[in-house]
């Protein structure tokens, strides 16, 4: 049954007639997810190729890390990086750079071995998130020069860590989370001063990667 606005019947692309008409809606959105997805990648691609008023620079037919370098050496001087190492799914990759913009972080910075961060299910998981920080790929050796030109310190999240409320964040950090299964890379294990952990309940010994940045963030706030 449809709902009638003021003044006459609905029409048959009303909102009201579409929400109600649960088959019929269901069939529209098969039909709508490909042109969607679609435009969704338009969207990343035009923004791949932008220069971030940041200075990141984020155009998908480089190989990756490619730019990295110009875009580390551009960015804002202030404290706050989420670093990806080898996360794998793009929908965690995506909720990573929107749980890095909702708690303050100045850039997100995708290791090799990280899905494409502007994959067109990475940009729908981060709902709009893209488009607001920088986020962008560099390589290990990269990241890590850039991090000790600025002496920004680097801390890996880690199961085997020192529980997130016993720290003290350092005014500048980058905080790296690693892939789902293996956790952070040797090279960024070795080159973190700090590894963080969550305490949990008894019987639970993880959490999605991106529910546990997001802890790990909101915990080590300034």
């Amino acid at each position: 049954m449809a709902i009638d606005p003021p003044g006459g019947a609905a029409s048959p692309d009303s909102f009201g007639e579409r929400a109600l008409d649960g088959a019929g809606a269901a069939d529209r959105l098969q039909e709508e997810q490909p042109q969607l997805a679609a435009e969704i990648e338009v969207l990343a691609a035009e923004r791949r190729r932008d220069v971030h008023d940041a200075g990141a620079v984020a155009q998908r037919d480089e190989l990756p890390g490619d730019h990295g370098v110009r875009g580390l050496h551009r960015l804002p001087l202030r404290d706050g990086l989420l670093v990806l190492d080898a996360v794998q799914d793009p929908g965690n990759a995506g909720t990573l750079v929107r749980t890095g913009t909702a708690l303050g972080a100045t850039a997100v910075i995708a290791l090799p071995g990280t899905a494409d961060i502007w994959n067109a299910k990475a940009v729908r998981a981060a709902a709009g998130a893209h488009f607001r920080i920088p986020a962008f790929s560099s390589t290990a050796p990269e990241l890590l020069a850039f991090l000790g030109a600025q002496k920004i310190a680097l801390w890996g999240a880690a199961a085997d860590g020192t529980p997130v409320d016993a720290l003290r964040a350092p005014e500048r950090l980058a905080l790296a989370v690693g892939n789902e299964g293996a956790g952070l890379s040797a090279a960024v294990r070795d080159a973190a001063t700090q590894m963080v952990a969550l305490p949990m309940a008894g019987g639970v010994d993880s959490l999605n990667v991106a529910v546990a940045a997001g802890i790990a963030l909101y915990a080590l706030r300034p």
